[in-house]
């Protein structure tokens, strides 16, 4: 995917791991399309692990101004968002060593409008470290979701930038 020009040369790598069922695609999708909008070339791939739910999923997503390959080469993932703690482990061959985890488990899911709507709040606790627009997030989370859906996955975003906010601000 290409739109318009990247920002920088430099392309961000991202892991997206969990269990089959917990909106691991989608929200990969999600992140895609915001990175698409806001002008970059965009790689996507996704490993599943067991056919059924609750199997392993992950999900690698590249984007910059030139990307050549759709998976993140182990120790060079920039975040890894994590679903379920049990596939921290697992997945963290794929960070960098300065690379950040973001986990559901920081998520205050009594916030969320509904709990289906954890992966878009991940998505919004993502967005705080990502130099992508507010405006690319919320337009590619209407392009994956159904109508229905918009008003309370907003608020689910919106949850998870808060938490990314408290994060980014307590961390740095």
């Amino acid at each position: 995917m290409r739109r318009g020009q990247a920002v920088t040369d430099r392309t961000t790598s991202i892991v997206i791991a969990g269990l089959g069922g917990q909106g691991i695609i989608t929200a990969s999708d999600i992140l895609s399309q915001a990175a698409f909008l806001a002008g970059h070339d965009v790689k996507k791939a996704e490993v599943h692990g067991m056919s059924q739910r609750g199997g392993f999923v992950t999900s690698d997503v590249r984007y910059g101004r030139q990307v050549l390959s759709p998976m993140v080469p182990a120790g060079e993932a920039d975040f890894l968002v994590v679903f379920d703690a049990t596939q921290t482990e697992s997945a963290r061959p794929s960070l960098r060593k300065d690379g950040r985890i973001l986990q559901a488990a920081s998520i205050d899911t009594a916030a969320l409008p509904t709990a289906k709507a954890l992966n878009v709040a991940l998505m919004g606790f993502l967005s705080v470290f990502l130099d992508i627009p507010e405006s690319a997030w919320k337009q590619a989370i209407q392009k994956n979701l159904p109508e229905k859906l918009h008003e309370a996955n907003f608020k689910a975003f919106d949850v998870g930038r808060q938490t990314g906010e408290k994060e980014k601000n307590h961390a740095g």
